[in-house]
This record gives structure tokens, sequence and C-alpha cells, in this order.
């Protein structure tokens, strides 16, 4: 009785285990089958699914020798072995199958397999009937050793059954995403690119008036240049995203000093610091231009969105400090102030494209947070990296890590290469 158990104990063990591994599905139950009907000595085994929207079963596992005959066939949940054990949600064994109408005959018939005896337990998820186990034709009698040996595969079946429609529930969603997020890039592309034309126009006339007008509405075209201006780099921003992700973007390095792009983007936001009375500082080692191999228009467009975010969501009486920094494999460029700080919630989210930290109803700042987005993708493209500390009315720290070297792209791969 002992060694009887130990075996039993094993079994369950080996068929435990292989559900964490990477084995389908389909294997996994016909390994079940297997387990099932050597260990209740039984004939044969199946485990049908059930389907709510027809009212019926289908074999969701059988033994590959009726897989052929049985695939399209379907077990009513009236008049079926199976059917009753979901319905009343308990076990049901049947020693002699010809004087029990619970047994559905058809299935015989297609098969050309003879039923006997059948043992039969409900598939269980969370508590809920989704199908049934069976094994068919025991020699002698089943017992309630073999209940509870069918219905412990049965609980590892159902939990394979949940595993399977996850992953099939995680791959559909993934799938729904990428093309979402195809349909958004298409979008966005097809849009800067429209845009393009009339927006160039609407600056150019723009320009022509105030020069033609001599100054009697200035004001009024100023705001359209302004606002022209505005949308110009909304789309360069979305473009500059786009290209990125689609691999249009390219890095044209050569060796560049940090030290001259900190003070050049720092000197032409120094107009916009002065107006909201924000203190704007630098701070690099005397004599260290911080030589780097980088695209320095990108490298710039980067610094600017950092500086233009720190002035935006700081107050007057403010300060915000750019910091350089020469290390031996690379720079560090750090925008610091102490505005309204990023709450820590919203802190992982900060470099997503479009996403905001304040409400569309709420906020009181413009853009249409790219800035930040579009600095991390030109960052990557160099092969550094950049990142967000925060304390929330306290100041934000953006710093961003350059390569001194960028890292070499990898050899083409040979087609004929195995």
């Amino acid at each position: 009785m002992a060694a009887d158990q130990a075996k039993l104990l094993a079994r369950f063990l080996e068929v435990t285990r292989a559900l964490g591994s990477q084995v389908d599905t389909e294997t996994y139950l016909q390994a079940l089958l297997s387990a099932a009907a050597e260990l209740t000595e039984s004939e044969s085994a199946s485990i049908l699914e059930y389907d709510e929207t027809a009212r019926e079963f289908n074999f969701k596992s059988v033994p590959w020798f009726h897989r052929d005959a049985i695939q399209s066939a379907r077990v009513p949940l009236e008049g079926s072995v199976a059917g009753w054990v979901f319905l009343k949600v308990q076990p049901l064994a049947i020693d002699n199958v010809a004087v029990d109408e619970r047994h559905y005959k058809k299935i015989d018939e297609i098969t050309g397999f003879t039923t006997r005896s059948i043992l039969a337990v409900p598939l269980l998820v969370h508590g809920k009937p989704v199908g049934a186990f069976e094994v068919f034709n025991k020699k002698g009698n089943y017992s309630g050793e073999d209940v509870l040996i069918l219905e412990t595969l049965a609980a590892i079946a159902a939990a394979a059954l949940q595993n399977d429609l996850l992953e099939k529930s995680v791959q559909e969603s993934q799938n729904e995403a990428r093309e979402l997020d195809r349909l958004k890039n298409e979008f966005i592309a097809i849009t800067s690119h429209e845009l393009r034309t009339p927006l160039g126009l609407i600056l150019g006339h723009a320009t022509f008036l105030k020069e033609l007008l001599n100054g009697e509405y200035n004001e009024q075209v100023d705001a359209i240049i302004r606002n022209a201006s505005r949308l110009k780099e909304i789309i360069e921003n979305l473009t500059s995203v786009d290209n990125y992700q689609s691999g249009g973007a390219l890095v044209r390095p050569h060796k560049v000093s940090i030290a001259r792009i900190i003070e050049d983007v720092s000197a032409s936001f120094g107009e916009m610091a002065q107006k909201r009375g924000i203190a704007l500082k630098n701070e690099t080692e005397p004599e260290q231009e911080l030589w780097v191999d980088i695209d320095g228009g990108k490298i710039a467009i980067v610094l600017s969105n950092l500086l233009k975010n720190a002035l935006t969501f700081t107050n007057s009486g403010g300060e915000v400090l750019v910091r350089g920094e020469q290390h031996p494999d690379y720079v560090k460029v750090s925008v610091t102030d102490n505005g309204i700080g990023i709450p820590a919630s919203d802190l992982p989210r900060v470099f997503d494209r479009f996403y905001q930290v304040e409400s569309h109803l709420t906020r009181r700042h413009g853009g249409m947070g790219l800035g930040l987005s579009v600095a991390k993708v030109m960052v990557e493209m160099h092969g550094g990296r950049i990142w967000a500390e925060s304390r929330e009315g306290k100041g934000s720290t953006f710093s961003f890590l350059l390569p001194v070297r960028l890292p070499e792209p990898p050899p083409p791969v040979s087609p004929f290469t195995e």
C-alpha cells in the first residue's frame, strides 16, 4: 500500500512539475490523459471543454488514435455524462453504461470504441465548471481513490487550460497594442507631413506682412508668427519621435564640446528666464570642454527641451542650474530646478510620449507632452541614458549620460551565415 501511494505521489509530482515547463498545452494535456488512464487502470481518457454559446462540449484533448475521428464531434449538455457532472458539479462513476441513459452513445459509434464503464469529474476554474475529465473501461469498478486521483488531475488540467487562456489573452492584447501603435505612428507621420506646407505658408506670409505693415499691426502679426512657430515646434517633435521609432532617424556624429552646447542653449533661454524672474546658471569645470562624439544638433535639442521644461515648471524667484561633468567614459549633463516637482506616481512615466502630469482639464501649462519624450529618444540614439529625480514641491533634476565615443553599430549579417 505504501509503495502504491509513493508511486501515486511521484506521478502527481511529475505532471505538476511539467505544468511550469515550456511544453505546449496540447502536449501537456496528452500527458495528463496518459497519467489518468495509468493511475486509474483505465483503457482511455478524454478532456471536454464546455461551449457556453452552443451549450455543448467539444473535445479539448483525446488520445491521438481518436483525434481525427472526433475532431469536430460535439457532446450535448443534456443526455451525457459530461453534462451531468458539469451541471451537478460532482463526480459520477458508472460501472455499466449499457443500462444508464446518461451515457452519450454517438461518440462510440463515431470512433468504433466500446465504452463499458466511465468515471467523470468536473473541470473547475475559480470554482466554476468549464468542462469535464473522463476515463473509460477500468479493469473492475471505479473506487473512491480513483475519484480522488481524477479530481486531482482535473485540477491540474484546469490550471493548464487557464494558463493557456491567459497566454492567448496576453498575446491578443499585445497584438492589439502593436496595431494601435502602428496606426498612431501612421497618423502622426501623415498629419505632420500634411501640416508642414500650409504652416510654412502661414509663417512666410505673416513675416512678409510684418515688414509690409511698418508696425501698424505688429501685435497681431507677432501673435500669428508666435503661434505658428509653436505649431512648427510641435510638428518637429512629433517627427523626431516618429523617425526614431520607424528607424528613419540618423545620428551624424563629430567631435563636439558639450560645454559649448550648454553655453549656447542656456543663452538662448536667457530672455525666457528673465521674463519669468528665474535665475538661470551654468556650472562646468574650468577649462573643460567636455568633448564627445555626438550629433551636436540633436543633443542641443535634448538640452533645450529639458531647460524649457525646467523653466516652465519653476515659479518666479526660482533657480535653474545646468551642470556638465567629465567622467572617464562618459559626460554627464543635468538640469536642476527648485520648481513644483513631480509626484512620485507620475515620475516613471514622464518620458512617455504625450504623457502629462497635469490633467487636461486642470493644467495651467502648455505643451503636448512631447519634449521629454523627444529628449529620451535622442539620448538613446547616442547609446546614452536619461532619467529624472524629483520631490514634489521641492524641484526636479533631469540628467543624461553620453558615451565619449558612440558605440559601434553591429556588423551586417550575411544571408548565407547560419
